[in-house]
């Protein structure tokens, strides 16, 4: 076999121009940095002064048709960056195999080798006849299938020319047939980089985006994928982004948006730029897919995507996103990384990215970040859904919920997270809360119990607690003094009795299940102290500050059990008392808490 086989020759290889489809990616590069500067234009400022200037019909449409453009830019952005890394991705494997050829040549000029136009290589007599001791008789190598394989010599010593000519041979046809099928690789890609007519952009062009994401990922995993520090801490990502130039910066967010989103350690505001762009990508990923588990997904991000462009106050930061597991969404109202005072919230059971996931638990932590303006407006507030919450998908008996594993792993992606928050802050020490509300608090408590506990944290909020793992407030690593618990007296999770106690069989209500009289078989602890996991947190023996808040609804509404009183500690309009306390905490004033006494 020769080249011939092969659209390309090595001389063609060897005089391709890397550095021209640099070029061309950089013009690529500044097309979508132009459609990116107008998208930034048209949301951060043509869009938000219509909205607090104008009123009416024609402005409500002003902005819309404003939207429209500044998502066909987004996609333009979006495509102009897989063009470029395409591109750049070509040039690199190019010249890697540029680079095998040219060393291959180089000994073969070096050893007065002839390398010929299909890839074989003449040699030189040399070595000695075994019989009368004269030179070996040169000859030509091929290309055979298994390089490094050579026919017997039989009593004659090979001629070592043969095999430095062989091995010479070899790797010419090798790089020139990597070459080649990276080319056609490449080259179906970039032919697939193609938009629809018209302009407007709906879901099925975002699919198609989504499609030319994941095929560029593919082509450019060793030209990007590998530069991504994902195994270093918080602050060595921080550095890492920081020395990168802003062609970099752009590459990356391009092709990986999914991953520069989602690092602990990335500045906010790239964070959220990204997952901006990830969120429309998934959206189109998800809308091509069609199954009920994709239609309940984007409900929940098609919501957040209404929140984002509604621009409202304070404003929303996209800090992560992702589809794996129930989904990720981590959303700051305010911006962490400029405010001296940051509260991170992590919801518990049931929580997924679905629809009331992007209305309540988002609602929670804006609640959260407008109770803390009242006190300090240098505030942000993060509702964290970084790990899979149990879920009770088939009633109330799953055993998810009765265990710590999901807490566990959740609890160090959390304690991750808090470091990067530290890490990216402009404040040498800003005031960080961890707030944990039902199964969230058990994640918090589990977050604290990684070596060194949670970086940063400088008060707890435990509400809605089943417990948190641990038996006394001081075990969580900020000080007993600077954890807190909100617990309503009709909330029934803060009264769930210990795994001894439901073992004895000393919860009632059977006919439910036995997630369901764990959750609603007993309004108070029989035993006064034990929960689910562990002390339970609002009596004195857990030593942490209990705070007042509103009692709740009662336990039983027309004969069925209510949970209202669990879900109402974040909304100042039913239980202003707590949701003025969690901003007290997380603007550093608990001392101005209004106090209750322990069960």
């Amino acid at each position: 076999m020769t080249l011939s086989s092969s659209a390309l020759t090595w001389a063609q290889l060897r005089d391709i121009a890397c550095a021209e489809l640099e070029r061309a990616a950089d013009g690529w590069g500044r097309a979508g940095s132009r459609a990116d500067a107008g998208r930034d234009r048209i949301e951060r400022q043509l869009m938000t002064g219509l909205r607090e200037t104008q009123r009416g019909a024609a402005a409500g449409a002003a902005v819309g048709r404003l939207r429209e453009l500044g998502r066909n830019l987004q996609y333009v952005y979006t495509e102009c960056g897989l063009v470029r890394t395409a591109l750049n991705s070509l040039a690199h494997e190019m010249r890697g195999q540029q680079t095998v050829l040219l060393r291959a040549l180089e000994e073969a000029e070096a050893l007065r080798f002839t390398v010929h136009a299909d890839g074989s290589v003449t040699y030189p007599p040399g070595g000695e006849g075994v019989v009368d001791g004269k030179p070996l008789p040169g000859g030509t190598a091929r290309v055979i299938r298994a390089p490094g394989l050579y026919p017997s010599s039989g009593l004659v010593a090979p001629n070592p020319n043969a095999v430095r000519a062989q091995d010479i041979a070899d790797r010419i046809t090798g790089a020139v047939r990597a070459a080649a099928e990276a080319d056609w690789r490449f080259t179906r890609v970039l032919r697939g980089l193609r938009a629809e007519e018209g302009l407007k952009v709906p879901d099925r062009t975002w699919t198609d985006a989504a499609g030319d994401a994941a095929a560029v990922r593919r082509l450019a995993d060793g030209y990007l994928r590998s530069r991504i520090p994902q195994d270093a801490s918080a602050e060595e990502r921080r550095e890492w982004w920081y020395g990168l130039t802003d062609e970099q910066r752009e590459e990356f967010l391009a092709v990986y948006p999914d991953r520069i989103g989602n690092l602990d350690g990335i500045p906010s505001l790239i964070r959220d730029v990204a997952n901006r762009d990830n969120l429309r990508l998934l959206i189109g990923e998800l809308a091509g897919r069609g199954d009920e588990e994709a239609r309940v997904r984007l409900e929940g991000l098609r919501e957040i995507d209404r929140q984002l462009n509604a621009g409202g106050r304070p404003p929303m930061y996209l800090l992560g996103i992702g589809d794996e597991g129930n989904g990720r969404a981590i959303v700051s109202f305010g911006n962490p990384d400029t405010a001296r005072n940051v509260a991170a919230y992590v919801p518990g059971l049931n929580t997924s990215l679905d629809g009331a996931f992007a209305r309540s638990d988002l609602k929670r932590a804006r609640d959260t970040a407008i109770g803390m303006h009242q006190h300090d407006p240098s505030s942000a507030a993060i509702v964290w859904l970084g790990y899979d919450a149990p879920q009770f998908p088939d009633g109330l008996d799953s055993l998810d919920v009765a265990g710590d594993e999901r807490a566990v792993r959740g609890g160090a992606d959390f304690s991750r997270f808090m470091g990067g928050l530290a890490a990216t802050s402009a404040y040498e020490d800003p005031h960080l809360t961890a707030i944990g509300h039902s199964y969230g608090s058990r994640t918090v408590g589990a977050a604290t119990q990684q070596g060194g506990g949670i970086p940063g944290v400088d008060d707890i909020v435990l509400v809605g607690s089943p417990g948190v793992g641990v038996d006394r407030a001081e075990e969580l690593g900020v000080g007993r003094d600077h954890v807190f618990v909100g617990a309503a007296r009709n909330d029934v999770v803060t009264s769930v009795p210990s795994r001894a106690q439901a073992a004895a069989g000393l919860v009632g209500l059977t006919s439910l299940g036995a997630g369901a009289a764990r959750l609603f078989g007993a309004v108070a602890d029989p035993g006064g102290d034990d929960l689910w996991f562990g002390q339970n947190p609002a009596d004195e023996a857990f030593g942490a500050r209990r705070f007042a808040v509103d009692d709740g609804p009662g336990v039983l509404s027309g004969g069925r059990p209510n949970a209202d009183a669990h879900a109402q500690y974040f909304d100042p309009s039913r239980d202003a008392a707590s949701a003025n306390s969690i901003a007290l905490i997380a603007t550093g004033r608990a001392s101005e808490l209004r106090s209750e006494g322990h069960r």
